[in-house]
């Protein structure tokens, strides 16, 4: 049975007002049907709901700036409809692009951060190892659970928004220290000298979520030196193709230092061995290409690229002369581009012909000049969503590919490796 702190009963009775009434009401219910003893407090948010789905996702959050509720948290915001900083960009409906625009203006107004992205977690300030946070958007769920090791459910539309207000969650799921235990083992191959890792560890992804859904694994065999970026690639693959919310690689996250930490002290329930092969025929099961085919465009950056992806890229560039043969574009956040243009990479690659979008994602947003032809990509999430979402054939391969794609015009894979 649920059991409410007096401020709860307060926010639920309306002492603080009709919003934080119908934000209590949410998050109350929630943790009655996750069968949630109590509620706790949360230390930031991260909303999903700025992303316009229809006149239902707007009616919500202006309830919420008509009553003067405010987040209660530092607060971040998810990508959004449309690029503020680049408005002209948008290709799609004027009435949506308007009541895009006014949904991002709406969270503003209630106290959230004018973020726009989805990897908030390479912002300035990040939860800590054990923090409790409700943060939503699939890959940023579990990047702060496995990489960061702070804990949160996996909080959807309106849900997030309504603990934001409340700064309370339910104390159940990924929350708790026994739902963190890994239950079944993945045993990668090795990627140290992959000519492709970026997209092994996507197609890793892959597998992790088809294999496991919803269940927590210990990944064992990754190199020593896997990145943040890598592990971005293979978290939001994982969480795409299946509901993966944490994983733990071991010796390298921070809850497993060890198989047996990861695994708090228990037998796995099974243990799945990946091989180097298997991980081809994944690269080629997301490529509907083959060599030499025409390309319309390059699409980088989902999740929303890091400044090292950018300086990686930028060095990519150089070893190429004149401009790209496709259009290439590149998502990421507002903060990542305000650092590019101090450190002049933003304007190097401009003016080599690359779009950096912000503010949102072209598998969701009309941006790109042509959908109609085939489109490569590195993210395994931009290949899971992008042909249902818009229409596009996607050619999926490491960014090195992507990039001397893009420069020959067509796709070049190396599929013998």
């Amino acid at each position: 049975m649920l059991t409410l702190s007096p401020r709860d009963t307060a926010m639920l009775d309306g002492d603080f007002g009709a919003g934080l009434a119908l934000a209590m009401r949410i998050v109350a219910a929630t943790a009655r049907v996750m069968d949630a003893d109590t509620l706790i407090d949360i230390t930031c948010a991260h909303i999903d709901g700025c992303l316009y789905h229809g006149a239902a996702s707007l009616d919500f959050v202006e309830r919420f700036v008509a009553s003067g509720a405010k987040v209660a948290v530092p607060t971040t915001l998810n990508v959004g409809s449309l690029d503020l900083i680049h408005p002209e960009l948008f290709r799609g409906d004027a009435g949506i692009a308007s009541a895009g625009k006014r949904l991002m203006q709406a969270h503003i107004e209630l106290g959230c951060e004018a973020s726009f992205t989805c990897a908030p977690y390479q912002l300035k300030h990040r939860p800590k190892l054990g923090d409790q946070i409700a943060w939503a958007e699939s890959n940023a769920i579990v990047f702060a659970n496995s990489v960061l090791g702070a804990r949160t459910s996996r909080y959807g539309d309106f849900l997030d928004l309504a603990a934001a207000i409340t700064g309370r969650v339910p104390n159940a799921g990924l929350h708790v220290t026994a739902n963190r235990a890994a239950r079944i083992v993945i045993a990668a191959p090795d990627l140290r000298a992959s000519p492709h890792r970026d997209a092994d560890f996507a197609a890793l992804g892959f597998v992790l979520g088809s294999e496991v859904g919803a269940t927590v694994a210990a990944i064992t065999g990754l190199p020593d030196d896997t990145t943040e970026d890598e592990l971005k690639a293979l978290g939001a693959a994982a969480a795409s193709s299946g509901s993966v919310a944490l994983f733990h690689a071991v010796g390298i996250t921070p809850e497993a230092a060890t198989l047996e930490a990861a695994l708090q002290g228990r037998a796995p329930e099974r243990t799945i061995s990946v091989s180097a092969a298997d991980l081809r025929a994944v690269r080629a099961r997301w490529s509907h290409a083959q060599p030499g085919d025409a390309l319309a465009a390059v699409s980088l950056g989902t999740p929303h690229f890091s400044v090292a992806e950018f300086r990686t890229l930028a060095a990519l560039f150089a070893r190429h002369e004149g401009a790209p043969r496709c259009d290439v574009y590149v998502n990421t956040s507002r903060f990542v581009l305000w650092q590019l243009e101090e450190e002049g990479i933003a304007q190097q690659l401009a003016a080599r012909g690359v779009q950096i979008v912000v503010d949102t994602c072209t598998y969701i947003t009309p941006v790109m000049k042509q959908v109609s032809g085939l489109v490569m990509t590195n993210s395994g999430k931009w290949a899971h969503y992008a042909p249902a979402n818009i229409g596009v054939t996607v050619a999926f391969g490491s960014m090195g590919e992507c990039v001397r794609s893009a420069f020959e015009g067509k796709v070049c894979i190396d599929e013998t490796v």
